[in-house]
């Protein structure tokens, strides 16, 4: 990753999911929209800026695609591990509560440390830009997702 605000705002940013993902919150019925809505978003926007960085000089490679699609690959089962870590269960009024454990927290600082050495790999492929860093909001946008689709699932089996 090239600068110092990349690291930054990526750690940041998986501070603020860890530290919601270990308060105990209701399920809810459905997918928040308007957050994952703005995530996809600013990811595709990220990614578009990434690829004009990478592609101002040259065009990009096969390789360099092939690690992008990889590393929004690899959001996906990183969400449905993170997701079974996730306690659920029906609180006093009935409803569906959820809290992550220790080891969803454990499990987003692995996720974290996918996407920052994915970022660093694909950074190193292309000779300029930050096209590894412009994959972070939809790599979050598509594995909190997962994991929310997946919680939404249990809170269901539990019957409420």
């Amino acid at each position: 990753m090239s600068g110092l605000p990349g690291p930054v705002v990526g750690t940041l940013i998986v501070a603020l999911i860890i530290r919601r993902q270990l308060r105990t919150r209701p399920v809810r019925g459905t997918a928040p929209v308007i957050a994952q809505a703005v995530l996809g978003v600013l990811g595709v926007a990220a990614l578009a800026l990434g690829v004009a960085s990478a592609t101002k000089d040259r065009p990009l490679t096969a390789p360099t695609v092939v690690l992008v699609a990889v590393t929004l690959a690899l959001a996906v089962p990183l969400g449905i591990v993170r997701a079974r870590t996730v306690r659920v269960w029906r609180g006093p009024e009935g409803r569906a509560l959820r809290r992550g454990t220790a080891l969803t927290t454990a499990l987003w600082l692995v996720s974290a440390a996918v996407h920052f050495g994915m970022e660093e790999w694909i950074d190193h492929t292309t000779a300029a830009g930050l096209l590894g860093l412009s994959t972070l909001y939809l790599y979050l946008a598509l594995t909190y997702a997962v994991q929310g689709h997946l919680v939404r699932r249990q809170a269901a089996r539990v019957g409420v």
